[in-house]
């Protein structure tokens, strides 16, 4: 897809991953949506946007509310007529062993990363449908194909968004929504620090970046954009940071 014109919803964009591929692809020519919670930083990312001639629009959304997605996905259309690409970006861990992890934790990252994104998959599926098709981008994690200990939890919400991903792709090829899956590795964000943690056995990503130094490559949140970037361009099914 050229994304020149083309109206882009990206959630979690306040910060890391998500506020790269907001500047990469306003920069590209999209019209960018910005979704996330606080809006006071939305705010300062659109209006840096805004100054160099950047169309973008800030909606202030808690991902795991469905009556607050339904309305950024209404707030966008309203705006621009249409919804061409949707990257569901926002996501969150919860730490601990499988034997130790907090219940609780657990639920709040499923809401997030899970029905979050399938939230906003329900609500811009029909307006895509009016426009003739577009792309559904999510997140996902390498983790996912993994098994690091004290992040099963986070593991799980992911493996359950491929799921959904690989399922709807088939669902609505023949309608023209193309459904992606980005697997980003280690990124140099703000992951760990707002990871939740409460039990004991607890992951220290500061630890893990240590031990697997050398080993894991640690990406640039810039670099995963661009990853995201190609994987809409070229329709990738599934995208990968090594190729």
């Amino acid at each position: 897809m050229d994304i020149t014109g083309k109206v882009c919803i990206i959630t979690g964009a306040s910060a890391g991953i998500g506020l790269a591929a907001a500047r990469l692809f306003a920069e590209n020519g999209a019209k960018v949506v910005l979704a996330a919670r606080s809006a006071e930083k939305l705010a300062a990312i659109a209006e840096d946007l805004q100054a160099k001639g950047r169309e973008v629009l800030a909606i202030p959304t808690d991902i795991r509310k469905r009556d607050e997605v339904i309305r950024m996905i209404k707030r966008a259309e309203e705006r621009y007529g249409r919804i061409d690409i949707l990257i569901n970006n926002a996501g969150q861990a919860a730490a601990g062993t499988v034997a130790e992890v907090d219940v609780e934790d657990f639920r709040k990252i499923v809401d997030l990363n899970v029905f979050g994104a399938l939230f906003a998959i329900q609500a811009a599926v029909p307006v895509m449908r009016k426009g003739g098709g577009g792309v559904i981008v999510n997140i996902s994690s390498m983790v996912s194909k993994m098994h690091l200990p004290s992040l099963g939890a986070y593991a799980a919400t992911k493996t359950a968004l491929n799921m959904l991903s690989e399922t709807a792709r088939v669902e609505l090829s023949a309608e023209n929504i193309r459904v992606l899956t980005v697997f980003p590795r280690m990124t140099s964000t703000d992951f760990g620090k707002n990871t939740l943690r409460r039990t004991g056995g607890s992951f220290d990503h500061q630890q893990y970046r240590s031990q697997t130094a050398g080993k894991i490559p640690v990406d640039t949140p810039e670099h995963v954009a661009g990853k995201i970037l190609e994987a809409v361009q070229k329709e990738n099914a599934e995208q990968y940071m090594d190729k």
